[in-house]
């Protein structure tokens, strides 16, 4: 079995993409099996390419899920954890904009105010 191109797997519904997961992890139980039982050293390589085959069917999988969330909260006022920026924890816990302007504009005018007294 050759190689999975991830660009063809983008172009597949979810259904063919499980049914297609059923296959490669029904073909690497048979390879380890093989393994096992002293199979021919192709086999054995192979187990190498299936893996591989199972992690990007699964990625792209998990890529398309998380693209549907994203236009399901695309307006909506908040976002899960998942969805929102990573950033640093510093930087997620910082003032918004909005929030520093507001501050700022709340001392501004309390020194002005004091100024004309």
């Amino acid at each position: 079995m050759a190689r999975i191109k991830v660009h063809e797997l983008r172009q597949k519904t979810k259904a063919e993409l499980l049914n297609q997961l059923k296959d490669l992890k029904a073909e690497l139980a048979l390879l380890r099996v093989a393994k096992v039982t002293g199979g021919a050293p192709n086999k054995l390589s192979k187990i190498k390419v299936v893996r591989l085959s199972i992690a990007q069917v699964l990625t792209v999988i998990s890529q398309k899920q998380k693209s549907a969330l994203r236009e399901v909260y695309k307006n909506k006022k908040f976002l899960p954890l998942d969805l929102r920026p990573k950033k640093t924890r510093a930087i997620r816990r910082r003032l918004t904009k909005h929030q520093v302007l507001q501050t700022f504009l709340f001392a501004f005018t309390y020194i002005c105010g004091l100024k004309l007294k």
